[in-house]
Order: structure tokens, then C-alpha cells, then sequence
């Protein structure tokens, strides 16, 4: 994205000036990149390593044994280090979305005053980057445990400590709720630059409330803190998605580089590294899942009945990519939008909180769960007829199924949350269903946080040392903060 800015800007000048000395200023020098387009840069890099799925940057759908790796497997038996995936993610999130986004906010508040100026815009943009900067380092605190925050991104200091997690969090929502109070949806913001909601200052307050919810759900387990979780769930509840039109879904180009990762990683890659995992595709199988149709391909029949069928690999192991159940084109295509929020998930939110009398009462919870259900169905392209016909199961029924609240919402937000890794990794983390299991040959078990990244060791050894000693040693196995049970 950075790369077609900079192409844009350099064609504009040498089409528009006439004086031959222009030609000689420094255009790519980021000091000359618009606040917006830095915006626009900052909001493209962070769904990217959300939805990515390389091996190098994002494994989520690994551990979450959505997929699983055909012939290099060190991934799925989660091995971090090789690749230094951790140091990928943390750097992505600091340097590509973090640093533009403070950058996008200084050039965008020094604008200067023209006729066109309107002061509301400018601060429903700074707001709206405010509420990315939230979302960004509560990624990041969902990841790591503690990291650098209140001296992260000022040169002054060069080997930032780390702040407490939990501290962290407690201030995302503050700033949270003083950029939702600044919003004001009579007036545009980004227009074009925002590719998420291309300027709908309306859509960004949903966004906010909707991951205020799930914030304050992230908190609700620990003792401490449940007035809190409380407070924040029942002021963000009656004001989050209600509908798939309200995601937040970056829309990607068809021309690269502005494709989803996917394809990138899918197709373009011209590899063959990833099939379905057994572990999903025989939950989904058992329950008679509508999406699965949708999830995977139908590359594979049964020789006799020549009837589709779908058979995942064996998670962990080698598999060979012709022997089983490929992902589906659909998401392989290059415009195909990277979701980092949805309607589905939210539902499930308002389920639980309706569990935890936060947002209503358990009576409440049953209709949640079926929204959230639906939601999905609908989303991959399913119908109404088969999402009832689905919920009416006896074992997906929020009535008659078995287990409690935790185990029907987490078995059912771990399916829904397919193609967005990160979220079914924390919402995995938070109930603990489904009961997943370790492959045989894994160096860990399976991991409930990131090691953080070797470089840090090396350039900000102090810190790493006290942030690794406060959070109870820097393992894939040590639980953050929020991670109780």
C-alpha cells in the first residue's frame, strides 16, 4: 500500500507542476505522505496481519486447529522460534500500524487551515485513529501479556519498559470511551481512505462499542475486576452491530499489492502448504455443519457413491495435499474482504454477557447464541432454512445441548470464528472449549500466549527481563492476566 502511495504521489507532481526544480523534491520522504494516506497504510497493514496466513507472520488458524501444514509442520506443532513469528507480529503491529497511525495523527492535527477546513472531520479522524490505536494494543496485550505502552514509539526512550497488562488494558478503555464520546456521526471523516468503512462515522461508533464488549468480556473473569467488566458491557451492549452490513471488513483490491494476504499466501505463492484440519472438519462433520461447505472445498468424493466428502489431515503430522480437503477458493480470490470483526461474534458476546446477568439475564443468552449462529450461516452464504434447521439439532440446541454455558458458546464461537485466527485463538483461551489436544510431536502445549521476541532480548534485555519475571516467565504455557481458568 505504502509502495502505491508513493507511486501516486510522485505521478501527480510530475504531471501537475510545470517547474522542472519540483522534480527534485524528496516525495517519497514519509514526511511528505499525507496524514490520510498514512491512515489509510496503517488501517491495510493491521487487517493484513490479522488475516494473514503465513507461516512467517500469522499462525492462529494452525493453533486453533482449523488447518493444518502438509509437508513443514514445525508450525503446527508449535514451534515459534525458527521463523521468529512473535518478533513478526509485534513488529507488524508496532511499526506498520502503531508508528503510521501516531504519524497519521500529528500531520492530521497540524493540517493547515484552508476554506474546505472542518474541524469536526478533523476530529472524527483523530478519534477514529484513537480507536484503532486501542484495538491495536489490546492485540497486542491479548498476545504478549505486557509490553511497552505509556514509552513505546518515543525516541527518547530507547529501551522502553513494559507496563502491566491488566494496567494496559484498564486505560485502552478510557480511551476508548472519550474517542466514542468525541465521534460525531453528522459529519464525514476519511471518505475513500478509509477502507474499512469508507468514512461512516456511525459505523465506526458501532465498531467501538463492539469492541468495548468484547474488552470488557476479556476482563470479566477476573475477581477483581468484575464491576468493571460489568459497567463496561452493559454501556457498550445496546450499541454494537446488528447486522453482517456493520463488520469490519477491509475491502481489498484485485491488482496487487493491495490483495488479501490470503491470496497472496493461497495462490500467488503458487505453494500448497495448508489443508484442513482433521480436529474441525470431523467436529463439523458430527454436527451436520452447513458450513462446511462453505469453510472447504469439494476436491475430494467417495469413490463408490461418488459423493462429495470431506477428510481433514491428521493435525500435526504430514499430509499430503492431494490426499484431503482443500480450503475453499472463496477466500483465495484477491478481493475478498479481511474481517476482523463481525456480527457472528459479537452475538456470542452478548450471549455470554447475558450468562453473566451483565447485559440482560441467562433467559437471554439462548437467542443470542441462535443470532450468532445465523449470523455465520448467513455470512458464508447459507440460508435461513438451514441455520434453523441447524440450531434445532438437539446437541446444538442452547436447551438440550450438553455442557455448560462455556462449552456450547465456545464450541460454537471456535467454528464461526473460522477465518479470523486471532479471535478464535483469545475466545479459545477465554473458554477453554473446545477441548483441544496437543499433537504428538509438539514442543509445547498448545500455546495461550507469545513468547515475546527474541530481538528484545538482545536490544532491551532490561525490560524483557522484569516484564518476563512479572507476568510469571516468558513461556507459550504462562496464562496472561485475563486467562483464569
Amino acid at each position: 500500500m505504502k509502495r502505491l502511495i508513493y507511486i501516486l504521489v510522485i505521478t501527480s507532481l510530475i504531471s501537475c507542476t510545470k517547474d522542472i526544480e519540483k522534480y527534485n523534491e524528496n516525495v517519497v520522504d514519509p514526511a511528505n505522505i499525507p496524514g490520510e494516506a498514512l491512515f489509510t497504510s496503517a488501517q491495510k497493514s493491521l487487517v493484513d496481519q490479522m488475516m494473514s496466513t503465513s507461516v512467517n507472520n500469522n499462525i492462529f488458524r494452525l493453533i486453533n486447529q482449523h488447518w493444518t501444514e502438509t509437508t513443514y509442520t514445525d508450525e503446527s506443532n508449535y514451534d515459534l522460534v525458527t521463523r521468529t513469528i512473535p518478533e513478526q507480529h509485534w513488529e507488524f503491529l508496532y511499526k506498520d500500524v502503531l508508528k503510521d497511525l501516531k504519524e497519521s495523527a500529528i500531520k492530521i492535527e497540524s493540517a493547515p487551515i484552508t476554506p474546505t477546513f472542518d474541524p469536526i472531520v478533523q476530529k472524527n479522524k483523530l478519534e477514529i485513529i484513537e480507536i484503532l490505536n486501542v484495538y491495536t494494543y489490546s492485540v497486542l496485550v491479548e498476545t504478549f501479556g505486557d509490553v511497552p505502552y505509556s514509552q513505546a514509539l518515543d525516541l527518547k526512550f530507547r529501551t522502553p519498559k513494559y507496563d502491566d497488562g491488566l494496567t494496559i488494558y484498564k486505560d485502552l478503555l478510557v480511551r476508548l470511551d472519550i474517542a466514542i464520546n468525541l465521534l460525531d456521526p453528522s459529519a464525514g471523516s476519511f471518505g475513500e481512505n478509509d477502507r474499512i468503512y469508507f468514512g461512516d462515522v456511525s459505523k465506526w461508533q458501532k465498531f467501538a462499542h463492539s469492541l468495548k464488549l468484547k474488552m470488557g468480556l476479556v476482563l470479566a473473569d477476573i475477581p477483581s475486576e468484575v464491576s468493571l467488566a460489568q459497567a463496561t458491557v452493559s454501556s457498550a451492549a445496546p450499541l454494537v452491530f446488528n447486522s453482517n452490513s456493520d463488520n469490519a471488513s477491509m475491502t481489498y483490491l484485485t491488482a496487487s499489492p493491495n490483495t488479501n494476504p490470503l491470496y497472496t499466501d493461497l495462490v500467488a505463492s503458487g505453494r500448497s502448504d495448508f489443508v484442513a484440519a482433521n480436529t474441525l472438519i470431523d467436529y463439523m462433520s458430527s454436527l451436520n455443519d452447513p458450513r462446511i461447505s462453505k469453510f472447504f472445498d469439494n476436491n475430494l468424493t467417495d469413490p463408490v457413491t461418488n459423493e462429495v466428502i470431506y477428510d481433514g489431515g491428521i493435525y500435526g503430522s504430514e499430509n499430503a495435499f492431494g490426499d484431503y480437503t482443500h480450503i475453499t477458493k472463496t477466500i483465495q480470490v484477491p478481493n475478498y474482504p479481511g474481517t476482523i470483526l463481525d456480527l457472528s461474534e459479537v452475538e456470542f458476546l452478548l450471549a455470554e454477557a447475558a450468562e453473566r446477568s451483565f447485559y440482560g439475564t441467562p433467559a437471554d443468552a439462548e437467542q443470542h447464541y441462535n443470532n450468532a449462529i445465523t449470523a455465520s450461516i448467513l455470512f458464508w452464504g447459507g440460508t435461513l432454512d438451514e441455520a434453523n434447521n441447524y440450531i434445532a439439532q438437539p446437541n446444538i440446541n442452547y436447551v438440550t445441548a450438553s455442557g455448560t454455558w462455556r462449552e456450547k458458546i465456545g464450541n460454537q464461537s471456535w467454528i464461526a470464528l473460522y477465518n479470523n485466527g486471532f479471535e478464535g485463538w483469545t475466545s479459545w483461551r477465554r473458554f477453554d472449549f473446545p477441548l483441544l489436544v496437543a499433537p504428538p510431536d509438539a514442543v509445547s502445549e498448545i500455546p495461550v500466549r507469545f513468547t515475546y521476541p527474541i530481538i528484545e532480548q538482545t536490544l532491551n534485555g532490561d525490560s524483557y527481563q522484569a516484564a518476563s519475571a512479572a507476568i510469571g516467565g516468558d513461556l507459550v504455557e504462562t496464562k496472561l492476566f485475563w486467562d483464569i481458568f
